[in-house]
């Protein structure tokens, strides 16, 4: 099985202007343009994809659309992440038994589990497939914060092989591969650019929905090239899109971004509010600026 590296998009899930649908069309030309662009992997159903507000239908069209379109130019892992330790080993089986290349996990996040009730959730749903597990940290939403030592230890579940480290501590990236050597890789979950220099072999990335060539070229400079005068240029350039979807407002930046960019794709379902109207002033400045409005209907 070919290692995940590189920048991974973890995409929004377009809906039709009324809200009540996922938008098929809108999905399938988003794909096809983040792999144009040269993206190097894909995660739907993330915390960017609303994962929580879409009925299990809506989910399993999304991983259809996105497993069949994308067809194996790039891989494509699925969260499914759940509460319950049995629904989210249901929704890893179904991911694999769809196509799905791996599947990105954050724990439960109301339980608020100790290390051994985590470890034990993992293990499970390690047992349960045969596709790579993503482990995802993210104490700000998940209420648990899996640390180093933690990490260390889910490693040695044979499924587990990656982690997304959504901290602002880079330093977690040079512990985790100090602890776990190769039994984990660790993918950026918000620092890329800075996590790349330290060990990091990919970008969980929410602004590479709006700027996937960038985003991916950024990995590229650091992680193959070792170009840190270029790496730096870029990801000043991008810093801008980097802020814009950061925080609370990322899945309503990210929605009304590519809609300014030329593929409508509908806005955040609720209890999520769109963009105020000065934000989106302010956003669309700031595409304009990369020369990015109504790029992608050209």
């Amino acid at each position: 099985m070919t290692a995940f590296r590189g920048t991974y998009t973890v995409l929004i899930t377009p809906m039709t202007a009324d809200g009540k649908h996922v938008d098929v069309p809108a999905l399938k030309k988003l794909v096809n343009w983040q792999i144009e662009e040269g993206i190097h992997g894909l995660i739907p159903l993330g915390s960017t994809g609303e994962f929580l507000s879409l009925t299990p239908e809506e989910r399993q069209l999304v991983i259809e659309t996105c497993v069949q379109t994308t067809a194996k130019r790039v891989p494509v892992l699925i969260g499914t992440g759940a509460e319950w330790t049995d629904e989210c080993v249901r929704l890893s089986r179904e991911a694999e038994s769809m196509g799905a290349d791996g599947v990105m996990i954050i724990p439960p996040f109301y339980s608020s589990p100790t290390d051994d009730e985590l470890f034990e959730h993992y293990r499970k749903v390690g047992e349960a497939i045969n596709v790579p597990i993503m482990v995802y940290n993210n104490p700000a939403t998940a209420n648990v914060d899996l640390k180093p030592e933690l990490v260390a230890r889910l490693s040695r579940i044979d499924n587990c092989k990656y982690i997304k480290e959504s901290t602002l501590e880079v330093t977690r990236v040079r512990d985790i591969i100090e602890l776990c050597g190769d039994r984990m890789t660790v993918f950026a979950g918000i620092l890329g650019y800075e996590s790349f220099w330290l060990g990091a072999q990919g970008w969980v990335a929410v602004c590479s929905n709006l700027i996937p060539k960038m985003s991916a070229r950024l990995f590229e400079l650091v992680a193959d090239e070792r170009d840190m005068p270029a790496a730096l240029a870029l990801y000043k350039q991008m810093l801008p899109i980097v802020r814009w979807v950061g925080g609370h407002r990322y899945v309503a930046a990210s929605k009304d971004g590519l809609s300014m960019m030329g593929l409508p794709v509908g806005k955040p379902r609720a209890p999520r509010l769109p963009l105020p109207e000065a934000d989106a002033l302010d956003l669309r400045r700031a595409l304009d600026r990369l020369g990015l409005l109504d790029s992608i209907a050209r």
